[in-house]
Formats: structure tokens, C-alpha cells, sequence
């Protein structure tokens, strides 16, 4: 295996020092970040690990190293900040230092750049399995960052994009799908996918009212919030588990409609095969879309679409504090979180 300082430079080639606030970066002990004045640092930490989060011997380098930084990106989306910064440790096999690492360096530049991030530090090591931990810093303007926990009765429930596709492009995995070349563009969110940034900046960004609503009493948290979504998450873990977070973070409860749910357009072949679109979209993990709450008075702000994404509203928040869904059938029923949980009991 290379040594250490000899990996830690392939790493400078690809991000070369730059950043306005940055001002010390890669080969120090540590970095030295200046915010902009009236921001505030929002800052989120990401584990990406072999043979819980990826398949060495089915995912690309590339895609590991793309989809590392996208993961974590997302939870900057998701509080409404733009990306600035971002720091890496990385354990490698030895039989990783070669090839392997430079297309996963090659993957992790491409989101950097897409994603607006400069590299301002890490660690490597040596370590039998590949281990990724990310840290990523983003701005928001002070006071303006969009939590968990702002989420009124009444207020609407809006979610980005479509549900379920990266759900989709893992079953295929699952069932040994995934080499079949028509059905190939049904891996891509599972590989390669998108935070929404643009349309947490525009969330955050557009205010509710010219002057500050006071936090909902129905919150645990007294951050008061004037933008027109009041709260929000990414669906990282599934519709039915991340909505269960708002709910409890806000002390409300939601009723979703399955009828207006965005969902992945799946393949008759694969419906035959036992792929319930609904189903993914409930409880698939990983779109990374944004899940968010506007107030009604202010719904007729929102715009359809925002940087091109598709913006659908699916529910409602309640007083009462339970998560029910209203199938196409009319029926209601509890909305079980079943979405991702590594430590959840297998059945």
C-alpha cells in the first residue's frame, strides 16, 4: 500500500486548495474556517460503510465516492444552507489504494464540484474494509435554517421529485436484477443521487412575512422560523420513518394521501414481479428528496417546480399525534414507520 503523505497528495491534485473562507486547508494539523458575517455554520456528519452502505463488487468506485458526499450533502439541503466545506476520513484495504482509490477520488471530485463543496481536511488509514465518514459544513443566513420541528397543525406536506426510485434500483440489486441492460437507468438514483439543494435554498431563502412568526407551540424547539416552509427533512430513510421524525419533533401528527404520492414509474415486468411502487415509496430509503411542511396561507407561494424539480403536495399535519395514511381506496389506516434502521430487529 502507498504510504500515507503519498495518498494524502493523489487526494490535493484532485481538490487543489481554494474557498474564500477557507483559510488554511489540506497539509496542516487542522483547518481554519471564516464565516461570512450575519451566517451561521450548519454542520452534519455522515458514515458510508462497506458492506452496510455498499457493495464493493457491485458499486462502482466512482459511484461510491459520488454517492459518499451526496448522502451527506443532503442533510445541508435539508436545513435550507448552501454547501461550502467538507472534511474526509477514509480507511482503505490495501488492494484499495490503487486503482479503486482513484475512482473513488475521481466520483467524490464530481460531486464537489456539483455540489458547490471544497475539501478542507481528513485522515486516511489502513483498515481491512472500505470506511468513509464525512463532515460537511454549510451557511445559512442567521436564524434562517429550516428544522425538524416548526410544523403546525393545518400546515401542508410537500415532498421533491418522485419516491421510491432509489428503493427500486436496490431491489433490483437484491433479486440479481440489476445486469439486465433494460433496466439499467433504474439504478441511477440508487447510484448517483441528487440532493436539493436548490430548492432548500429557495425554501429557506423566501420568507413567509415580512416580519418573524413565532415558533409553533406545538414544537420542542423555540428556533422561530420566517421562511415558507416550516419545517423540514431529507427522506433518507424512507416517507414513513422521516415523516415520524417531523411529527415527533413538532409534537403534531399527519395524514399522507397515497393517491397524490409522486411515485417511481416501475416497469410492468417488475410490478409482476412483486415491486409495489406505493410500497417503496412508503418506506424506500436513500431518494434524498426533500420533505417539507408550507402553511396553507402561504401555499400559493410555492412554485410547481424549483430547479427543475417537481414539487407535489401529499398530506396534511394534524393536532392529533399519529401518522395515518389515506389509501386509494379511502380507507385510512396507521402509517408504520418502516423505512431504514440499522438497528432495527429482522423479522
Amino acid at each position: 500500500m502507498d504510504r500515507e503523505d503519498q495518498l494524502i497528495k493523489r487526494v490535493s491534485l484532485r481538490f487543489p486548495f481554494a474557498g474564500d473562507g477557507l483559510r488554511v486547508g489540506i497539509g496542516d494539523d487542522a483547518a481554519i474556517l471564516r464565516p461570512r458575517v450575519g451566517s451561521e455554520w450548519v454542520v452534519t456528519t455522515d458514515a458510508f460503510l462497506e458492506n452496510v452502505h455498499f457493495l464493493r463488487n457491485i458499486q462502482h468506485p466512482r459511484s461510491v465516492g459520488y454517492k459518499a458526499l451526496a448522502r451527506a450533502t443532503s442533510d445541508i439541503a435539508a436545513m435550507g444552507a448552501r454547501p461550502r466545506y467538507f472534511f474526509m476520513t477514509l480507511g482503505l484495504p490495501e488492494a484499495c489504494a490503487g486503482t479503486w482509490f482513484d475512482g473513488f477520488l475521481g466520483g467524490l471530485a464530481r460531486a464537489a464540484r456539483r455540489f458547490g463543496l471544497v475539501l478542507a481536511g481528513g485522515d486516511t488509514t489502513k483498515y481491512p474494509l472500505v470506511t468513509i465518514s464525512l463532515t460537511v459544513m454549510g451557511e445559512v443566513d442567521r436564524g434562517q435554517a429550516i428544522l425538524r420541528s416548526g410544523a403546525r397543525p393545518g400546515d401542508l406536506l410537500c415532498v421533491s421529485g418522485r419516491l421510491g426510485e432509489a428503493e427500486l434500483g436496490l431491489r433490483l440489486i437484491q433479486e440479481k436484477l440489476h445486469k439486465q441492460k433494460s433496466w439499467a437507468k433504474l439504478l441511477k438514483k440508487h447510484f448517483y443521487p441528487e440532493p436539493r439543494l436548490a430548492l432548500g435554498v429557495w425554501l429557506a431563502g423566501h420568507r413567509a412575512a415580512t416580519s418573524k412568526i413565532a415558533a409553533s407551540t406545538y414544537a420542542t424547539s423555540t428556533y422561530a422560523t420566517s421562511t415558507i416552509a416550516t419545517s423540514m427533512i431529507d427522506t433518507s430513510d424512507g416517507l414513513s420513518t422521516d415523516l415520524g421524525h417531523i411529527c415527533e419533533a413538532s409534537g403534531v401528527g399527519a395524514i399522507v394521501w397515497a393517491r397524490e404520492i409522486p411515485l417511481a414509474r416501475v416497469p410492468v415486468g417488475l410490478t409482476r414481479r412483486g415491486f409495489d411502487p406505493l410500497d417503496m415509496a412508503l418506506h424506500g430509503g436513500e431518494d434524498y428528496e426533500l420533505l417539507f411542511t408550507v402553511s396553507k396561507k402561504f401555499s400559493s407561494r410555492l412554485p410547481a417546480r424549483v430547479g427543475g424539480v417537481p414539487i407535489t403536495v401529499i398530506g396534511e399535519m394534524t393536532r392529533a399525534k399519529k401518522v395515518i395514511l389515506l389509501g386509494t381506496d379511502g380507507r385510512t389506516t396507521p402509517l408504520q414507520a418502516k423505512g431504514w434502521d440499522p438497528f432495527r430487529k429482522k423479522s
